[in-house]
């Protein structure tokens, strides 16, 4: 809460003060007093402008660095293993200046030598502690994965829930054209006349039929609502007998509400009880309610289709390279540099089990804002769904980012 002070002037009232003396000796007589000239008008005074205070500045993120020695668990975590996706985010770092030098290095590198990716990292990278504005040092940890559908290409039967693609009339407007600063952020909406408007809501959207834009169908709406909670997925066609990709094409400009956190505060669940489990244990006890429940989420995800030629390799993230399981990460890109490498520090979900290994931020989603904010990617299949459902911990990050080049010094 912001507030000023004002001044408070008290006027000071001058009192004169007449003196007289008494003598027993006569006076002489009175001569005449010069003339006194008239009094000259004094200028008046111009106050003294008072400035309002100026609001202080928000408190920034910080960046803290530190040795390797202070990650714990650093020297535990294989590095093999995050190695692969290094080398993607390398695809797309490398053409910034200052990852240029470190990116060409790694390709040297022997994947399949530990010590040596270990001696890279220690040699070329520093660890920044990020610390949050409130001076936090640790934040929430949540999890996603890649869900599995059922559906089929024409309406019938049990698929009558669409996935949509992207609407012909819905306008994004790049706003880093116009404000650099705002880099990453998107302005969507629809023309009426010649004034952008917001686009429709899920409600909207779900009230809407026949838009001509299904892009498939699915037999259950609560796995179609939790895929665009998760940004991507696969689909299984018994019309076709072939499994698709559906991959994030764009969304409808509304801000993510967490229906979860609708649940709590509305006393229907406790905050234990809010994983993904028991959110569609709820949905299961409240049939009528469901889609009153989608509803408080305005935030819908349109879907494009992609071939799924490899099965083990993840969907594309916001960095444009596949994600790998329990190795990427989704991070709030306007806070933290997208496609660098984290050293999370956390533990299991629903546990006291330590998570501490280095990951790579290579996804984005609605959800996920803040400075120490972190989306754990655990994969594809039933494992990676339940454990993404249940990861709700607390955790600690340090960003690597290359080193710079000491100045030298002149004798």
């Amino acid at each position: 809460m912001l507030f000023t002070r004002r001044s408070l002037l008290v006027p000071l009232t001058l009192v004169a003060v007449a003196l007289a003396a008494c003598t027993s000796t006569p006076l002489p007589p009175a001569q005449p007093l010069p003339p006194v000239p008239p009094a000259q008008p004094t200028p008046p005074v111009p106050p003294t402008p008072t400035q309002p205070p100026q609001p202080s500045k928000p408190a920034a993120m910080q960046m803290v660095p530190a040795s390797f020695s202070a990650l714990p668990g650093w020297d535990k975590d294989d590095l093999r293993a995050v190695w692969p996706a290094f080398m993607a985010s390398c695809g797309v770092l490398g053409k910034q200046i200052i990852w240029k030098e470190p990116c060409g290095v790694a390709r040297t590198v022997n994947a399949g030598d530990e010590q040596a990716i270990r001696t890279f990292f220690e040699a070329f990278m520093v660890p920044n502690q990020v610390i949050a504005p409130d001076g936090a040092a640790d934040g929430l940890i949540t999890g996603y994965y890649e869900p599995l559908l059922r559906g089929a290409r024409k309406k019938g039967g049990p698929f009558q829930t669409p996935l949509y693609k992207v609407p012909d009339d819905l306008i994004t407007v790049d706003l880093a054209s116009v404000y650099p600063e705002l880099k990453g952020m998107r302005l969507r909406g629809r023309l009426v006349g010649k004034k952008v408007v917001p686009y429709a809501t899920r409600a909207d959207i779900e009230r809407a039929e026949g838009s001509g834009k299904e892009l498939l169908w699915v037999d259950d709406p609560v796995e179609s609502f939790f895929l665009q909670v998760q940004g991507s997925g696969r689909v299984q066609l018994t019309d076709t007998q072939e499994t698709v990709r559906v991959a994030y094409a764009d969304q409808n400009g509304h801000p993510y509400k967490s229906i979860g956190r609708y649940l709590v505060d509305t006393g229907e669940l406790t905050l234990e009880q809010a994983s993904a489990q028991g959110i569609k244990a709820w949905i299961a006890a409240h049939p009528t309610r469901m889609q009153e429940l989608f509803n408080v989420n305005p935030s819908y995800v349109f879907f494009k289709e992609e071939r799924l030629p490899d099965p083990k390799v993840g969907p594309k993230g916001a960095l444009g390279v596949p994600l790998t399981p329990q190795r990427s990460v989704a991070i709030d890109a306007s806070q933290l540099p997208l496609g660098a490498p984290i050293f999370l520090s956390t533990t299991q979900p629903a546990s006291d089990v330590p998570l501490q290994r280095l990951v790579m931020a290579q996804d984005t989603g609605g959800a996920i804002r803040g400075a120490i904010r972190v989306d754990y990617f655990f994969g594809f299949g039933g494992d990676a769904a339940d454990n993404a459902g249940r990861m709700k911990q607390r955790g600690s990050i340090w960003v690597l980012l290359p080193r710079q080049p000491q100045p030298m010094s002149s004798n």
